[in-house]
């Protein structure tokens, strides 16, 4: 067969082509073929193999090539050299084999298909040495499935020996796992696979570019299968010759070295030329999902890099780009190799459910810029320690300029200062800022307030930034919230200050018993929490400032707070379904429906002081009346 072409002229893709035919071509397996090679010299195979992995790693092929070792005719036994010729071998290749049985676990998935093999497996074989099941994509199988094939699987004939193949091993019962032997089958390496697709492509006849095999193994993640047909789609859109532009155009992907320099544009915070770089990608058609990917890695490789130098030596990275990696591992600083690790992949799932992907991954973009030159919180903090007061403004100085103790600018800082302004907060953590930065802000980062404590706490000042904080001389002692008078506001204090859970709790699942202002008994329900005292005390002390008192019954209790709302919804709805004015509109309409009340209030400020007030029922039938009269005249 010439260029892949079969008997009648039709063309073969290469993942059919180059499908091995023993164990000397499978790759990158060698701790099963040894254990295979060692169990059949030794007479210790096993009665059943399981084998698991990625897609296109070789579980199928596998499979086939322990039923010709078994069964191969020009050995009396069995053998990890089949001879790929005699008739055995030839119909196991082309899957007709009447001894060697495979089954698509996922088109036949109940247990009538298993009772067949049940029923098959007490016959001996009509021409091979062992009867051999090859059931791909096992984990398909139902549960009842399973459960019929587990007596089997233990105590099979001598003669019959069975062969799992899937994906996913964790849907694998525990009793099927016990009763088989368990291949890993592991990705192909990425210089492994390189090396075998460029041998690929030589006996094709093929001109292929280094980088261009780099990109396909890179793109393919390990897998066999993944890599030829990528391989096959590149040789026939490069009409013979493929290049790396061509292969990154074909799968969308952005330069590597582009990649790099756009990494380290953001990096520097350099906004402007981010932008450009990353729309001049799209344009040449590269995928914006694709494009942070590519960022997620450099991002991994080289915070590998500050952790272990030779993971530099990457097999799919040009000696540029290794040299390149260093140098910008070398002046990364951990704290933000991994807030970039973060900020770019909560951007890619963004990315992936925007309506526009560019303008998601640009704005993904900006956001790190902005902030990929801010300190490390840690690193500021003991900064403050160390220079407690020194870096104080003179009195009277209009600049806020440091004391003669703080450190000069940084690198990247900008010339110039710029004063904090004083910050005031609650509670005995309260601190003001008396300092400034000598260095002032930098980059992209000057677009950002730094007068806050909780501010410089996310690092919005870089540079040689140097802030003195010093506690308030007095310590405000006033509680931020008086005691609520009722439950109902105590419920409210809580949804208020942003504690919605607790308040969900005190609202939905909690009758109350007793309630006064620093002390409450209640009767919780099963969904309240274990530690609702606890963290109800905690809450308490921080907004009112005194100890509270929290018991708990398991009898009595008012109604729950929902629960006495909907029952008042209840009872404003039958009053309103009882109304002459809704009645009258059912008469009239009788497969009219009630969505919702809404109560409301009628101003009566105008009304004499005799006069009697119109909210009740007369105000409220009068104005019925009126757009009862107002619907009849339409």
């Amino acid at each position: 067969m010439e260029n892949g072409a079969g008997q009648e002229g039709e063309y073969r893709v290469l993942a059919r082509k180059y499908r091995p035919s023993d164990f000397d071509g499978l790759i990158g397996q060698e701790a099963m073929v040894r254990t295979l090679s060692n169990a059949i010299e030794a007479g210790r195979l096993a009665h059943a193999f399981v084998l698991t992995g990625v897609r296109g790693v070789g579980k199928t092929t596998t499979a086939r090539i322990m039923a010709k070792a078994l069964n191969c005719q020009s050995f009396d036994g069995p053998t990890m050299t089949p001879c790929g010729v005699c008739d055995a071998c030839v119909s196991i290749s082309e899957s007709r084999h009447v001894d060697v049985l495979e089954m698509d676990a996922a088109s036949r998935t109940g247990v009538d298909d298993v009772r067949e093999i049940i029923d098959s497996v007490r016959y001996a074989p009509v021409s091979a040495r062992y009867k051999v099941y090859i059931i791909d994509e096992v984990h398909m199988l139902t549960k009842q499935a399973f459960n019929a094939l587990l007596k089997t699987l233990e105590e099979p004939p001598a003669h019959v020996k069975f062969i799992f193949a899937t994906t996913e091993i964790r849907k694998l019962p525990v009793t099927v796992l016990s009763r088989c032997q368990r291949f890993d089958l592991r990705r192909i390496e990425p210089d492994v696979l390189v090396g075998h697709l460029k041998g690929i492509a030589d006996k094709e006849g093929a001109d292929i570019d280094d980088g261009a095999l780099a990109m396909i193994a890179r793109a393919a993640e390990g897998s066999v299968r993944d890599s030829l047909s990528l391989l096959d789609q590149a040789i026939a859109h490069g009409g013979g010759h493929v290049a790396g532009d061509a292969v990154r155009d074909m799968l969308g992907l952005a330069d590597r070295g582009q990649i790099l320099d756009l990494f380290e544009q953001v990096m520097k915070g350099e906004t402007a030329a981010t932008l450009d770089n990353l729309r001049r990608q799209y344009d040449r058609g590269a995928d914006p999902i694709v494009v942070l990917s590519d960022l997620l890695d450099v991002a991994h490789w080289l915070t590998r890099l500050k952790v272990v130098p030779d993971a530099g030596e990457d097999a799919l990275a040009s000696p540029a780009e290794r040299d390149q990696g260093r140098d910008m591992a070398a002046k990364l600083a951990m704290p933000a190799l991994t807030r970039a690790w973060q900020m770019l992949l909560k951007g890619l799932g963004e990315t992936r459910t925007a309506p526009s992907p560019i303008a998601a991954a640009e704005m993904v973009l900006i956001r790190l810029a902005f902030a990929a030159d801010l300190p490390n919180p840690a690193d500021l903090v003991k900064q403050l320690k160390q220079n407690g007061g020194a870096g104080a403004p003179a009195a009277g100085s209009p600049h806020g300029t440091a004391g003669p103790g703080a450190p000069g600018p940084g690198p990247s800082a900008m010339t110039g200062s710029t004063a904090a302004p004083p910050m005031s907060g609650t509670g005995p953590a309260r601190m003001t800022v008396t300092g400034a930065t000598t260095g002032s802000v930098s980059g992209p980062a000057a677009g950002l307030a730094a007068g806050t404590v909780a501010g410089l706490a996310a690092g919005t000042v870089s540079g040689a930034a140097v802030v003195a904080i010093r506690p308030d001389a007095a310590p405000e002692t006033t509680a931020p919230f008086p005691p609520p008078a009722t439950y109902e506001g105590l419920v409210d204090l809580f949804r208020s200050n942003k504690e919605v859970p607790l308040a969900v709790v005190l609202s939905d699942h909690v009758r109350l018993v007793a309630y006064a202002p620093g002390r409450i008994t209640l009767n919780p329900s099963a969904r309240a929490p274990a530690d609702l005292s606890l963290r109800m005390k905690q809450c308490l002390k921080t907004w009112t400032g005194m100890d509270w008192t929290i018991a708990f019954s398991s009898e009595g209790g008012d109604a729950s707070l929902r629960e006495q709302a909907q029952a008042r919804q209840q009872q404003i709805r039958d009053e309103a379904m009882a109304h002459p004015l809704v009645r009258s509109v059912l008469d009239v309409w009788p497969e009219a429906e009630l969505i919702s009340v809404r109560e409301e209030r009628v101003d009566t400020v105008d009304a004499p002081p005799d006069a009697p007030s119109d909210t009740g029922e007369a105000a409220y039938d009068d104005m019925g009346d009126a757009a009862l009269d107002d619907l009849f005249d339409l």
